[in-house]
């Protein structure tokens, strides 16, 4: 019988809030405080639009809801609130997450972590994970330009010394996967706390528990043959 290869992606790229990790109702706790605080109004549907946003961005949309500070200062109120949850609570890994990113790293799939959290939230997290489980971290406060521009996933790639259309790309948010197919990568979806367009990635699964590296090569190599 012949040997079957596998075409492993160059690099897995992670998204984190609600893709690596469940902290998305952290974040609207923290948000829905810090308006509350000012005498404002924020209500789920309020705290969706801004899922997947930079941290700046959502800052100006605070801000119109009541919130009288700069924005340098609502991401600091924001990410430390959420940073004393984690501490609280603990980490809420998504289901799959950790067990799909360890079995990349034993097949020594390099990886990076794209957020558009601040680098002293996600280094937490990473810090969380008892393997070395990333190689590159590209952080909110580290680029000019947010999701869903292609900055992040194209930095990644870069500190990787990748190409970008060999990456696959894991995202939940509809920020996330137009930045990661605007940088050419290949995106999977996996939806959370909003739909996403199935046109909007090569492929969207409902969850990543069952996922392994199998079903990442399966989906580089079906994008790698349609282009």
């Amino acid at each position: 019988m012949p040997v079957v290869t596998r075409r492993l992606p160059a690099a897995v790229l992670w998204d984190m809030d609600g893709t690596l990790v469940d902290t998305e109702p952290y974040w609207m706790t923290a948000e829905a405080e810090l308006v509350h605080s000012f005498g404002g109004s924020w209500t789920h549907e309020d705290a969706l639009q801004v899922v997947g946003a930079g941290l700046w961005e959502a800052a100006a949309v605070f801000q119109r809801a009541g919130v009288d500070l700069e924005a340098d200062l609502i991401v600091e109120r924001l990410t430390e609130r959420v940073r004393e949850q984690l501490r609280l609570h603990g980490v809420p890994w998504q289901p799959g997450a950790r067990e799909l990113l360890q079995e990349l790293r034993e097949a020594a799939v390099p990886t990076a972590l794209v957020t558009m959290s601040i680098r002293s939230m996600a280094e937490d997290i990473v810090a969380a994970i008892p393997f070395h489980a990333f190689d590159v971290l590209v952080t909110g406060d580290q680029v000019a330009e947010p999701k869903p521009h292609p900055e992040p996933y194209l930095t990644a790639a870069s500190r990787l010394a990748v190409e970008i259309a060999d990456c696959v790309a894991i995202e939940d948010s509809p920020p996330g996967l137009a930045s990661a197919t605007a940088a050419g990568a290949v995106a999977i979806g996996v939806p959370h706390m909003v739909p996403l367009d199935p046109a909007s990635a090569n492929v969207i699964w409902t969850s990543l528990d069952g996922r392994g590296i199998d079903d990442i090569a399966a989906v580089a190599e079906f994008a790698g043959a349609a282009r």
